[in-house]
C-alpha cells in the first residue's frame, strides 16, 4: 500500500470500530481484585502473570515483589474472595496450572552474571510445596500444552539495562527448557536444555528468550525480544524446527515526540518490533506482541505465519484506538501503548485473542478471522497490565495489572475480572471522532466542562497541564452512547498554541467564547489567572489574579470557574497560607468593574494522610454546584461528593479582609457512581456540567495516563433541580 491508502485503512477502521450493538456479546468488568489482599504485611505487591485452574475456579499470579504467588477464589466472578499467598525462595516470574497442580518459574540468581532458577511444583489444594527442580538459569515465563504433558520455560538470562548501553550481548545466553508430564506428575529427568544461539542476527550469541507457546502439535513458538527473533522447537524432541527474524514495520501517523501535544502526523521507519508474548492462534499462525523493550516500539501486534511470512500486521491501529479512548501515553511516546501480554481462546464460535498494553492500560479485544483480525473493543485495566489469563469455559478473562503506587498514596495492584456476555459495552463512556485529515482527535486529563446554552447534550471541556504544549477545548456530544468528543479547538496566543496554561475550569463569556482558568504554579512559571477567549480559541483577554491574593499562594489554585451575572466565581482547590484550616476560597471577579472579591467556603475533615478539595463549579438556577472530593483512590476513597451554595450568599468581601463563610448543602455522593465500573475508585472527579435541559454530567480526569489506568469516566446524574 501507499503511505496514503495505510492512512486511510487505518482511518476507515477507526470510523467503524463503534461500540457493539446492542445483542453482539462483550466483555464487561465484573469485578476488580487488590492483591494487597493477600499479603496485607508487604510493602509493595505485583500481580504480574496469571493462570487459571483447569475448572476456572481459582486465580493464580505470580508477585515478585512480594516473592510468592498469590491465590483467589473466584467461584463466584462477580465477588472474588483472597484465598491464600504462598512464599517462596526467590523471585516468581511467572505460573502455570495443570491438573492439580501450579508450577512456578521462580529467579534465585545472585546477579546478572550468576544466574540461576528453579521450577517449585506447589499442590493447588494445600498450598504446599511439593518439589524443586533446578533450571540453571533465570526463568521468564512458563507455559503448558493443551494435553498437561509438556511444560516449556524460557530462561532469559536478561540484561543489565544498566551496563554500558543496555543492551545485548551479555552472558550468559539463555536458553529453553523443555519438561515432561507423565500421567499429572513431573518428571524431572526428562529435563531437556534446548540452545537457541547461533540463529537470532541481533546478538546471536546471546539470546534472552522471552515468551514461550505450545500449539497443538507440541511445537513452541519462542520470542527473543532483544534479538527480534523467533524461534520454532519441537516440543517432544527440543530440536530447532523453525526460526526466523521479526523484523520491522515502518509506522504512518503516530505521536513522535514527548511535548505535552497529542499530533498523529508523524512517521517512523524500520523499526524493529522486538516481540514479548506470544500465543499460537492455530497450529501454523501465531501472534505476538510488540513490546520493543530495547530499541523497537513497533506500538503493535504481529500475526506470522510458522514459516515467518507476515499474514498480519497491525501497525500504528491498536494505539489509534487507544488516543480514541483517551488512553494515550504522551510521556512514553518513544514506545507508545507498548503491547506486552497476550492471551487467545475459542468462546462460543468466536475465535478471539487479546492484547495486553503495558502503557495505555488496555485489553484490546479481536476476533481472528483467518485473515484482517476483527477488532471489537477495548477494555480498561490497572495500571500496567502484565498479563492475562482467558477462561472461555465460563466466559471469563482475568488481567493482571503489575503496578503498584499504595506509596504515594495512589492504587496498589489489582487482579481484574470481565464477563462475555449478550449486551452493551460499558466502556469506552468518552470517546473521540476523527479529525478532518482522518487522524483521532487526540485527548486525555479532562479537567472542567459547561454545557452549552442553547444545545441540550452539547458540553465544552478543557485538559490541563498535561497537554501543556497544545491547550485545548473540546466539544463533547453526550447524546451520543457513548459520548463523543467531535471537535478539538486549540487555545493559542498571537497565532500560536498558548503555553503557561493549567487549564482546570471552562465556562461561557455570553459572548459565544469561553473564561478559562489556569491553575498557576510560580516555581513552574505558570501564573494563577483568567483568560477569555473567543470562539477560534484566541485569547482576547488576560486576567492575573491581584497581589494581595498572590502572597498567600500555594500550587493548589483554581479548579473551576462559573458565572454568576456579571462575576466570575472561581473555586479555589486547597487553603492557601492565609485561610483558616478547613476553609477555601470561592474567589470573585466582576468582568465589570474589574474588582475582585471572595467567600469562605468550608470543606469536610479530611481522613487522616488526605486532603479535600474543590474540583469543579457550576452555576444553575438559585446555587451554583461545587464538587468536593479527597486525594485518595481505591479503598481509601471516603469523600468524592456533590454540594450546592445558594447564589444569594455570593455576597464577597475584599481580598485581605475577614471573609464570610457560606453554607453548603450536600446534593450527590459520587462513590457509588465511581464503585459501579467494578474497578477501582479513582480520585479525580474533576468536572461537572448542567445542560441547557437540566442534566448534570460529571467527568473523571485520568491524569493523562501518568500512574494512573487512563480510565475516564463520564455519565449523567439526571435532572438537577
Amino acid at each position: 500500500m501507499t503511505d496514503k491508502r495505510v492512512l486511510l485503512a487505518i482511518a476507515t477502521a477507526l470510523l467503524t470500530s463503534v461500540a457493539p450493538a446492542a445483542a453482539a456479546p462483550v466483555f464487561n468488568r465484573i469485578a476488580s481484585f487488590p492483591v494487597a489482599l493477600n499479603s496485607p504485611d508487604a510493602e509493595t505487591t505485583s500481580s504480574e502473570i496469571i493462570a487459571a485452574s483447569e475448572d476456572g475456579m481459582t486465580l493464580v499470579y505470580s508477585d515478585s515483589p512480594a516473592g510468592g504467588i498469590g491465590f483467589i477464589d473466584i467461584t463466584d466472578p462477580a465477588a472474588p474472595r483472597a484465598a491464600g499467598f504462598l512464599a517462596l525462595e526467590g523471585e516468581p516470574t511467572s505460573v502455570t496450572v495443570v491438573g492439580g497442580k501450579v508450577y512456578a518459574a521462580v529467579n534465585t540468581r545472585k546477579n546478572y552474571v550468576e544466574v540461576a532458577g528453579q521450577l517449585v511444583v506447589i499442590d493447588l489444594a494445600t498450598r504446599a510445596v511439593e518439589a524443586t527442580v533446578e533450571l540453571g538459569g533465570q526463568p521468564d515465563s512458563i507455559t503448558r500444552n493443551a494435553a498437561g504433558t509438556l511444560l516449556a520455560i524460557a530462561i532469559e538470562n536478561e540484561r543489565d539495562e544498566e551496563l554500558g548501553d543496555g543492551g545485548p550481548p551479555q552472558m550468559p545466553a539463555g536458553f529453553v527448557v523443555l519438561l515432561s508430564l507423565v500421567d499429572g506428575s513431573l518428571d524431572a529427568a526428562s529435563l531437556k536444555k534446548v540452545d537457541v544461539t547461533g540463529l537470532a542476527a541481533v546478538a546471536g550469541e546471546d539470546p534472552e528468550p522471552e515468551f514461550v507457546s505450545i500449539n497443538g502439535l507440541d511445537e513452541v513458538a519462542l520470542t527473543l525480544q532483544e534479538n527480534n527473533h523467533i524461534v520454532v522447537i519441537g516440543g517432544k524432541t527440543g530440536t530447532v524446527v523453525s526460526h526466523f527474524s521479526a523484523g520491522a514495520v515502518t509506522l504512518e501517523g503516530i505521536d513522535t515526540k514527548r511535548d505535552g501535544a497529542l499530533v498523529f502526523t508523524g512517521r517512523k521507519e524500520d523499526v524493529a518490533r522486538e516481540p514479548d508474548a506470544v500465543k499460537w492462534l492455530d497450529d501454523n499462525r501465531l501472534v505476538v506482541a510488540n513490546e520493543g523493550d530495547w530499541k523497537g516500539g513497533s506500538r503493535g501486534f504481529t500475526i506470522f505465519n510458522k514459516d515467518g511470512t507476515v499474514a498480519y500486521e497491525s501497525g500504528p491501529s491498536m494505539e489509534m484506538e487507544a488516543v480514541r479512548l483517551g488512553h494515550y501515553p504522551d510521556a512514553r511516546n518513544s514506545k507508545g501503548i507498548e503491547a506486552e501480554g497476550l492471551d487467545a481462546a475459542t468462546y462460543g464460535e468466536d475465535k478471539l485473542f487479546f492484547v495486553a498494553q503495558e502503557r495505555s492500560s488496555l485489553i484490546a479485544v479481536y476476533r481472528d478471522t483467518g485473515a484482517a483480525p476483527e477488532y471489537l473493543q477495548s477494555l480498561p485495566s490497572g495500571i500496567s497490565p502484565e498479563g492475562l489469563v482467558a477462561i472461555p469455559s465460563r466466559n471469563l478473562l482475568a488481567t493482571a495489572n503489575e503496578v503498584d503506587l499504595r506509596a504515594d498514596g495512589l492504587a496498589g495492584s489489582h487482579v481484574m475480572i470481565y464477563e462475555r456476555a449478550e449486551g452493551e459495552a460499558a466502556y469506552p463512556e468518552l470517546i473521540s471522532d476523527l479529525d478532518a485529515d482522518g487522524h483521532p482527535i487526540g485527548w486525555v486529563a479532562i479537567s472542567g466542562a459547561v454545557a452549552d446554552a442553547e444545545k441540550p447534550g452539547i458540553l465544552y471541556a478543557v485538559s490541563d497541564s498535561v497537554l501543556s504544549a497544545e491547550p485545548a477545548i473540546y466539544t463533547i456530544d453526550a447524546t451520543a452512547r457513548p459520548a463523543r468528543i467531535t471537535a478539538k479547538t486549540i487555545v493559542t496566543r498571537g497565532g500560536h498554541p498558548a503555553q503557561k496554561l493549567d487549564l482546570e475550569g471552562i465556562t461561557r463569556d455570553g459572548k459565544g467564547g469561553f473564561w478559562l482558568a489556569s491553575e498557576g504554579r510560580t516555581d513552574r512559571l505558570t501564573p494563577h489567572a483568567l483568560f477569555r477567549v473567543d470562539a477560534d480559541g484566541k485569547i482576547v483577554e488576560e486576567v492575573a489574579f491581584p497581589e494581595a491574593l498572590l502572597a498567600g499562594e500555594i500550587r493548589f489554585g483554581a479548579e473551576g470557574v462559573t458565572m454568576v451575572g456579571d462575576t466570575l466565581w472561581v473555586a479555589i482547590q486547597r487553603e492557601w497560607k492565609d485561610d483558616p484550616k478547613g476553609l477555601v476560597k470561592l474567589l470573585g471577579y466582576n468582568t465589570k468593574d474589574k474588582t475582585w472579591s471572595a467567600v469562605r467556603y468550608p470543606l469536610e475533615s479530611p481522613a487522616e494522610g488526605a486532603w479535600n478539595g474543590l474540583s469543579e463549579i457550576t452555576a444553575h438556577g438559585d446555587f451554583v454546584y461545587i464538587v468536593e472530593r479527597d486525594n485518595q483512590i481505591a479503598g481509601k476513597a471516603l469523600l468524592k461528593k456533590l454540594y450546592r451554595v445558594p447564589v444569594s450568599a455570593l455576597v464577597g468581601a475584599a481580598i485581605g479582609t475577614e471573609l464570610p463563610v457560606v453554607s453548603k448543602e450536600e446534593v450527590r455522593d459520587f462513590l457509588p457512581d465511581l464503585a459501579s465500573r467494578q474497578g477501582y475508585v479513582l480520585d479525580k472527579v474533576e468536572s461537572f456540567a448542567i445542560d441547557a435541559a437540566g442534566t448534570g454530567f460529571v467527568i473523571t480526569d485520568n491524569d493523562g495516563v501518568a500512574d494512573s489506568s487512563g480510565e475516564t469516566f463520564f455519565w449523567s446524574v439526571g435532572q438537577i433541580r
